[in-house]
C-alpha cells in the first residue's frame, strides 16, 4: 500500500506595501514587525515585501533613502496591499499608475489596508466611498473635505471592512495590523506576535485620547503595574475595590485614570482580558468550556458562553469548530 503524502501547508499569506516618497518610516516599521519574520519562536505565516512605482532609491521621512527593486507589478500577486501613509503636501494627487494598480488589485479580491495618511490612497481608488474610514487626527478633516463620499470616523482606533481596512495615526498601525492577524489566523497567533513585540494584543480606547497632548502624568498614576498584576491573576474574581486598594487610591481615582488612559473602565478592560484569553484556550487546546471559564475567572460555563456571545457574536462551541479547523489546515 502506498502511504499517502503528508498535506501540505498552506502558502503563506503575501503582504506587500506600496511605498512612496517621502515614505514614513514608522508606519511601515509597524507593518514589517507585524507581518514580517519573527524568528523560530512564531511560526511563519506571512511573506512581507515593498514595491514602489519607481523602482530605486525611495527617499524617506527622516532622511535616508531605502533600495526597492520591485515595481507596482508586485501588487498583482499580493493577498493584502498595505499602504504605509501617504506624506504628499495637502492636494497632492495620487498617481495614476498606482490608483488603477490598486483598483486592479482589489477587483481580483486582495485586501486593501491603508495606515494612517495611507487612507488618502484608498480613496483616492474609489475604494472608500460610502465607507466608515480612519485616519491620522490632524489630517482628518482635509481627507474629509477632498473626499466627500468617504464617512471619516477622526475618533476610532481602525475601521475594517474585510476587504478594504483603515487605521488612525502612527502606532494605531500595530493595532489595525494585530487585528487583522486575529481575523486571518486567531488570537492566540496574534497574542504571540504582541507578546514578542512587548505591547497588549488589543489596545482599548479611541484616538480623541491623543488628539491634544494633556500634562504629563506623574509615574505613580501610570496603570502599568496595576495591569501587569491583573493579567496574572486572570483566574480569580477581583473587584474594582481590591484594584484600588492595589493601586492605593480611592475606587472613584482608579476608574479616573482606567477612562483617561485607556477610555474604558477597569470592570470592562478586565472582562475583555477574559475574553481574549478564552479565545486563546478555544483555539489551542481541548479543554472543556466549563474548566476554561474557571481559569479565566468567569465562574461557570453558563456565564463564559453569555459573555463571550456578548463579545463576540457567537459560542464557544462554534468559535473553536472554525479555528481548530483553521490550524488543523496549517
Amino acid at each position: 500500500m502506498t502511504p499517502r503524502p503528508p498535506p501540505k501547508s498552506p502558502a503563506p499569506h503575501r503582504v506587500v506595501a506600496l511605498l512612496q516618497p517621502p515614505q514614513s518610516e514608522f508606519p511601515l516599521a509597524c507593518a514589517s514587525e507585524v507581518f514580517g519574520d519573527h524568528g523560530p519562536a512564531v511560526p511563519a505565516r506571512y511573506a512581507f515585501e515593498v514595491c514602489t512605482e519607481h523602482p530605486g532609491p525611495v527617499r524617506t521621512g527622516a532622511g535616508y533613502d531605502m533600495l526597492v527593486t520591485t515595481g507596482l507589478d508586485a501588487l498583482d500577486r499580493a493577498d493584502t496591499v498595505l499602504v504605509p501613509g501617504w506624506q504628499q503636501p495637502t492636494g497632492t494627487e495620487v498617481p495614476s499608475a498606482v490608483v488603477a494598480a490598486v483598483r486592479r488589485a482589489h477587483a481580483r479580491g486582495a485586501r486593501v489596508v491603508g495606515l494612517c495618511s495611507g487612507a488618502f490612497v484608498l480613496a483616492a481608488a474609489g475604494l472608500l466611498d460610502g465607507r466608515r474610514a480612519a485616519t491620522h487626527w490632524a489630517r482628518a478633516a482635509e481627507l474629509s473635505a477632498r473626499f466627500p463620499r468617504v464617512r471619516v470616523d477622526p475618533a476610532v482606533l481602525y475601521v475594517d471592512h474585510g476587504d478594504v481596512a483603515t487605521s488612525a495615526g502612527s502606532a494605531a498601525g500595530v493595532d489595525l495590523c494585530l487585528h487583522l492577524v486575529r481575523v486571518d489566523q486567531g488570537a492566540a497567533y496574534a497574542m504571540r506576535i504582541a507578546r514578542k513585540m512587548v505591547m497588549p494584543p488589543h489596545r482599548e480606547g479611541c484616538q480623541l485620547q491623543y488628539a491634544e497632548l494633556p500634562a504629563a502624568a506623574p509615574a505613580a498614576d501610570s496603570l502599568a503595574p496595576l495591569l501587569e498584576w491583573l493579567d496574572g491573576r486572570l483566574d480569580r474574581p477581583v473587584s474594582v475595590a481590591e484594584m484600588a486598594a492595589r493601586s492605593q487610591v480611592s475606587a472613584r481615582t482608579l476608574t479616573r485614570r482606567f477612562t483617561e488612559q485607556l477610555g474604558i473602565s477597569p470592570g470592562r478592560w478586565l472582562l475583555d482580558r477574559r475574553i481574549a484569553a478564552t479565545r486563546a484556550l478555544l483555539e489551542e487546546t481541548d479543554l472543556p468550556v466549563e474548566t476554561i471559564a474557571r481559569r479565566v475567572g468567569l465562574s461557570s460555563a453558563v456565564n463564559l458562553r453569555r459573555r463571550f456571545h456578548e463579545a463576540l457574536r457567537t459560542t464557544p462551541a462554534a468559535y473553536r469548530r472554525t479555528f481548530r479547523a483553521d490550524r488543523a489546515v496549517g
